[in-house]
């Protein structure tokens, strides 16, 4: 009965992604982002009670990176799609929101057969990219300006889908252990976090985004020249 729990905790993440695509194009951001917050909890919960039941399996990674696709694949494509229908009268350019869609597909079948991907991530993650992603919805209500423009979305498009293939190494916040020595950077991290969503909620993603990009390098930085003085 145990082996089925993990790939429950899965399938609640793809289902609560379904459900978020729904309101994202009935244009109910704040209760995609609800579902996006599930999604995100499930995705995290799945591989570590995997872990700690012993049972992991081909079957469930496989079906954890279909649920992501859904949930941070799709989903933020669908919300790109949904403000490029208001930034702009073009028909067909809207379309342009998917490619991000795609992108994530391909940087979840990289991860599945990257074994350099073990304890950290080569490129930006699904569940970080669609946390940013979301918050441009939310951004807009406050500086319109800043976001309804068709240029501004394609250039986001552009660069995040860069992100998700590239090569830049990005730390995993799945902890091998609790030492400040080893995940200090990790903690900064997650309490700048804490207190940027505090002080600004959905304008501190994209701040968010950016300093887990910085703390990042400074993380293998350090590790690199660590590594050198053994």
């Amino acid at each position: 009965m145990k082996k089925h729990i993990p790939n429950t905790l899965t399938c609640l993440n793809l289902f609560s992604g379904c459900i978020g695509i729904l309101f994202v194009l009935k244009g109910e951001f704040l209760f995609a982002f609800y579902c996006v917050v599930a999604s995100g909890i499930f995705d995290f919960f799945d591989g570590m009670v995997a872990r700690l039941l012993g049972v992991k399996s081909t079957i469930g990674k496989e079906l954890d990176s279909l649920a992501d696709v859904i949930s941070f694949g799709f989903l933020p494509g669908a919300v790109l799609y949904k403000l490029l229908t208001v930034a702009t009268d073009h028909v067909y350019l809207p379309y342009l929101g998917f490619v991000v869609t795609a992108f994530s597909a391909l940087r979840l079948a990289k991860f599945n057969v990257d074994e350099r991907q073990a304890t950290e991530f080569i490129g930006l993650n699904t569940p970080m990219n669609t946390f940013f992603i979301m918050s441009l919805p939310f951004i807009a209500e406050v500086h319109p300006a800043w976001i309804y423009q068709p240029w501004v979305l394609l250039v986001i498009v552009a660069i995040v889908s860069f992100l998700l293939i590239s090569e830049i190494r990005l730390f995993s916040m799945k902890l091998s252990s609790l030492m400040w020595s080893e995940n200090k950077f990790r903690y900064i991290f997650l309490f700048i976090s804490i207190v940027l969503l505090f002080a600004l909620q959905f304008l501190a993603l994209p701040l968010i985004l950016l300093s887990y990009f910085i703390f990042s390098q400074l993380h293998f930085k350090v590790q690199r020249q660590q590594d050198k003085y053994r």
